[in-house]
Parts: C-alpha cells; structure tokens; sequence
C-alpha cells in the first residue's frame, strides 16, 4: 500500500478532508461544464434570440417542427432566472409614419368591408404553414408590416411599408423572401412607398383589394 494512501487511513479526517475538497472540485467542474455548453448553445441560436420585436422560435407547431428540444435548451426555472435578471420596457409597435399608414388603411378598410380587419406586425410563422421544417425557420421570425384579414380571419393581403433607407443592407433579399412564401400561400403582396404612394393611390388599392376579393367570391 503507497504510504500517502496509509497515511490517509491512519489520520480519517485528513481522508475526509480530501474527499470534501474533491467533491467540490467536481461540483465546480460540472457547474463549468454546464454554464459552457449553454454558452455554447446560445451562440449557436443567437439568431433565435435576438429581438425580431416578436421572433420567437415556434417548437413543435407543426408535425415537421415535433421532436425534443436540444438537452442544453434553457428550461422554464432558467428563462425565469434570466428574465428577473433583465430590465423590460415598452417599445411601439409601430413607428410614426407606419402608424400614420396603419389608421389611414384601417380606415379605408372598414369603410369597404367592416368585417375585414388591419392587423400589424403580424409573424410570418402565425399565417403560413409548412411541412418543409428547414423552409419554416427561413420565415418563422419574419414580419410584414400590416395585413389585411377577412371576416374569417384568414389572411388575405400583406401591406409593406417602405420608409425612406428601407432598401438597405439585406432588405431587398428579406422582403424577397417574404414576398415568396406568400405568394406560394395565395396571399397577395403590395408595397406602400413613403413619398410615392398617395393617399389616393392607397384607397384604389384598399377598393381592389378588399371589393375586387368580396365579388370574387
């Protein structure tokens, strides 16, 4: 038997002492291990939790979506942990000119229909389904600004409001996307320009838009 090992034997608090320290060690290892992976696991999904203003992941919504969530997603106790860690505010929904645009078209839209609806910032993942779990998460966090809902609720137009610098960066390949999805959904696209679309143009489209589907029917 190695003499250290003897000794330990012969002093039982020094063999008690040893195995304390060893405990906590491992203790803090695994607590270093688990702060890691999940480290790990928020900078792979930073794109899931940074603010679309709405975007949150949709787990298991669909049948495509359906499966347990990765071992190191954060669990109710965590999310709880961090949300009472944060400072929240209020943010609008809508900036001043896509408000403007908002009560201008709620307007023109009751005055043809009242029971269509204008609703804002609507997630592309609420309004359009996909069994294609790889071309669901190319849209789940994408909004469009305003739209145009029927008497059932169903989606039946997109209104996009661009502002002055809209097309910059990626924008045009966002709303490339969108407009996509979309049209591959039978829901119709069209783009209000600040400084170009009128209030005239804007109650002609409101008029073929909402009478033009009513009469289709």
């Amino acid at each position: 038997m190695p003499p250290e090992i003897a000794a330990l034997i012969a002093k039982p608090y020094l063999l008690i002492a040893v195995l304390f320290v060893g405990g906590i060690l491992a203790m803090a290892v695994e607590q270093f291990s688990s702060e890691t992976r999940r480290q790990a696991w928020r900078e792979r999904n930073r794109w899931r939790w940074k603010n679309t203003r709405r975007g949150t992941p949709v787990a298991g919504s669909w049948p495509s979506m359906q499966g347990p969530l990765p071992s190191t997603y954060p669990d109710a106790a965590d999310q709880l942990r961090i949300v009472m860690g944060a400072n929240f505010s209020t943010q609008p929904l809508l900036n001043r000119s896509e408000a403007r645009v908002f009560k201008e078209l709620d307007r023109m839209v009751i005055a043809c229909n009242s029971t269509w609806q204008v609703m804002a910032q609507v997630s592309l993942g609420e309004i359009l389904r996909c069994k294609d779990a790889d071309a669901y998460r190319c849209i789940n966090s994408k909004r469009v600004d305003l739209l145009l809902v029927d008497g059932d609720c169903e989606p039946r137009h997109a209104i996009e409001y661009q502002g002055t610098g809209h097309h910059q960066g990626t924008a045009a390949a966002r709303d490339a996307v969108k407009k996509e999805a979309l049209r591959r959904a039978g829901i119709g696209y069209h783009e209000v320009v600040a400084g170009h679309t009128t209030p005239a143009d804007l109650k002609r489209l409101v008029e073929k838009l909402v009478l033009g589907s009513v009469s289709a029917k």
